[in-house]
């Protein structure tokens, strides 16, 4: 098992380091850095609590100095053909499939998640690279019927400009890359302020980018220093991001509490804003549920992350009929979920993230009982010797209660499952569908009405709809992202790359008549 120190060391080159503390901001090799302690932070592993670095903190300067380059580069980057812009994409993919293990090493140490989750987080990178490297061959137009004779009315698609990224700390690799891929394959510089909880998950990713430019060799110098720029900090940084109109598109992903704020100061300078917020998810098992699919479905939803994925199951909607052989099989699977070192191949559950998370999850407990809920199992902090002592590690939580009480109605980060009864299944719909967020939503049944149902417009108003599958676990191909207070946005596939462009209506005239629209007449 490798130590702290030697994960950084492979992963992040000494340019970004100076007297042991990393830099506040990161400009292509440029590195920036804060004296003051009180401007650093000090990186946390959730495993045991141990320091693993020290980080600077951006002042506004930096991020001034961010923006500028960004701006001043995609200049020259949006000249660039996509397909050749695509050769740095697929460079970036060659290096993180190198650094795969290490990169997902460092995910587990400074984010708690299990070690097969952090691999697959660091494929989903990977196949976000093979994805954007196709699309640079793809960024269609459209040839549109024109009324005017003599005429052709097309659609183009541009870059759009420097685009701010704000990431969240259970996915401290994959979100960024989800966004930061597709825009630069569309031509755009990016401008990251990751969590602070996860900095130097973001520095390696840093690293990534600058040793790819590197390896393509001396034509790509030029963009170097601010294709891709990453300032450290809190939700300070984050305004500024948000502010700068520099900026025509902040890409937020976290709360709703922080997406709101973002949105507010990003539309009120007219800029665009691309939100990924919370979600309260919910599975609706019917009676026809092959118990086979459900069960390890809802278990690995429920507690994959510590319950700290936005796609988390949070809700299960069981039909009465079931509630009793439900109830009995989630208990003995939560009874044997191992619970311990995300290093340990074994482990199937690690730690919160840190001591504010287990406080809200133990307030969240505490509200279910008040509301009439009875705690089935789990909730309780683990201890023991080694990582327990220090790590936050909880049992996941099955809770039944009542769909309409009020703490069903908001999302806790954290491995707690909340159990409803439902008759019918426009019940169940209904209770699915009564919460503030909209982002992902199953159904596990054999009946195909009931499954095309779920899927119809009168179903699930969840942007992610699935049957026979848990809540979590989207595939790159598929746009991501869910509606209501999840923010309507959409990242990764589908036509997702259409946010980071700018679409140009073109009309060309090539007679030697000037007809107008509509048949409007205008004779000189």
């Amino acid at each position: 098992m490798r130590t702290s120190t030697e994960i950084l060391e492979a992963v992040i080159s000494s340019d970004f380091r100076r007297e042991g503390v990393y830099c506040a901001a990161a400009i292509g090799k440029t590195a920036q850095y804060v004296d003051d302690a009180q401007h650093q932070i000090t990186s946390v592993s959730p495993i045991d609590g141990q320091s693993i670095a020290v980080v600077g903190m951006a002042d506004p300067g930096m991020s001034n100095r961010a923006i500028s380059l960004a701006s001043a580069v995609f200049t020259r980057w949006r000249t660039v053909p996509a397909p050749r812009r695509g050769e740095l994409v697929a460079m970036i993919g060659e290096i993180v499939r190198e650094r795969k293990e290490l990169l997902a090493q460092l995910i587990t140490l400074e984010m708690g998640k299990i070690h097969t989750e952090a691999l697959g987080e660091v494929q989903e990178w990977i196949d976000m690279c093979d994805f954007a490297v196709g699309l640079s061959r793809q960024l269609y137009g459209l040839t549109i019927s024109t009324e005017r004779p003599q005429h052709r009315m097309m659609e183009q698609w541009h870059p759009l400009g420097p685009v701010g990224v704000i990431s969240a700390f259970n996915f401290p690799m994959a979100v960024w890359a989800w966004n930061a891929m597709l825009a630069f394959v569309c031509g755009d510089t990016v401008v990251w302020k990751p969590s602070e909880k996860t900095l130097l998950c973001a520095l390696a990713c840093h690293q990534v980018v600058v040793d790819a430019l590197e390896r393509l060799g001396d034509d790509w110098g030029q963009f170097s220093e601010g294709l891709s720029t990453l300032v450290m900090g809190a939700a300070d940084v984050g305004h500024r991001l948000a502010l700068d109109k520099r900026l025509p598109l902040v890409s937020a992903t976290g709360s709703v509490t922080m997406g709101k704020k973002v949105a507010t100061v990003v539309g009120a300078r007219l800029g665009r804003s691309l939100l990924e917020l919370g979600g309260n998810n919910a599975a609706i098992l019917a009676p026809s549920a092959d118990m086979g699919l459900a069960v390890p479905g809802i278990v690995f939803s429920a507690v994959g992350t510590c319950g700290q994925r936005c796609t988390s199951l949070r809700r299960l909607i069981v039909h009465v009929s079931l509630s009793d052989k439900v109830t009995a099989a989630i208990k003995s699977a939560f009874e044997q979920v191992r619970i311990g070192d995300p290093r340990d191949e074994a482990t199937l559950m690690g730690p919160l993230i840190d001591e504010t998370a287990f406080e809200d999850m133990q307030n969240a407990l505490s509200a279910a009982k008040r509301e009439g809920g009875v705690v089935l199992c789990g909730g309780e902090r683990v201890s023991g010797k080694g990582p327990f002592d220090a790590g936050y590690y909880v049992k996941p939580a099955l809770i039944k209660i009542e769909a309409g009480a009020s703490v069903v109605k908001e999302e806790t980060f954290a491995p707690i499952l909340y159990l409803h009864e439902y008759k019918e299944l426009d019940e169940a719909l209904a209770y699915q569908n009564d919460v503030s967020q909209g982002l992902s939503s199953t159904i596990f049944t054999n009946d195909v009405r009931e499954a095309e149902l779920f899927l119809s417009a009168s179903g699930s108003d969840c942007g992610i709809a699935n049957v026979n599958i848990g809540t979590s676990g989207a595939e790159i191909g598929g746009a991501f992202g869910g509606e209501k207070e999840t923010g309507g946005g959409r990242e990764s596939g589908s036509d997702a790359w259409k946010n980071y462009m700018r679409r140009a209506t073109n009309t060309i005239n090539y007679g030697s008549d000037l007809p107008l629209a509509q048949g409007v007449k205008f004779d000189l």
